[in-house]
């Protein structure tokens, strides 16, 4: 059983996707992609390391990133995307120059429910609004929890200057 579904709004683009015997070959996206785990094991090899997205894992992957996936066992999989435009997602968290995450796979409820809220919006086709809306609660999630390096950089000089500052 195989079962894809796509809707794209305002470059976001929004994928559930349950199958048990299917397998991605190599393959990279422009986009950044957020996931969420939803049932199964999500078996997949990153910058060539294995990673393996149990239910309710939030997933990670920055522009350009190879890695592959499938369905950890015969059990099956489920899980849902975000494909966020890079240009976008930039200019809702502040910054000019492509951030990457560190960690692939991170399990935090409150991330995992922006992703899950902002998916379901796009797949149902709710409004233009609600969706931008949904955005940046997620965007601001991200920058709030410091999960990059490089905002986590950007953090360490403004934390320092507003020290040197009182």
């Amino acid at each position: 059983m195989q079962s894809f579904t796509y809707r794209k709004m305002d470059g976001i683009t929004a994928l559930k996707a349950s199958f048990t015997d299917f397998k991605y070959k190599k393959h990279a996206h422009q986009e950044y992609a957020f996931g969420v785990t939803l049932k199964g094991i999500q078996h997949y090899y990153l910058d060539g390391n294995l990673q393996l997205s149990h239910q309710n894992g939030v997933m990670f992957f920055n522009p350009e990133q190879v890695h592959d996936g499938m369905a950890f066992n015969r059990e099956g999989l489920e899980y849902v995307m975000l494909y966020i435009e890079p240009s976008l997602f930039l200019e809702a968290i502040q910054k000019k120059d492509i951030i990457c995450f560190e960690k692939p796979i991170i399990y935090n409820n409150m991330l995992k429910q922006h992703i899950l809220k902002l998916s379901q919006a796009v797949l149902t086709e709710e409004n233009s609004a609600l969706c931008h809306e949904l955005f940046l609660q997620l965007t601001d999630c991200l920058v709030e929890q410091d999960f990059s390096s490089s905002m986590k950089k950007d953090s360490f000089v403004i934390n320092n200057s507003n020290f040197a500052a009182r």
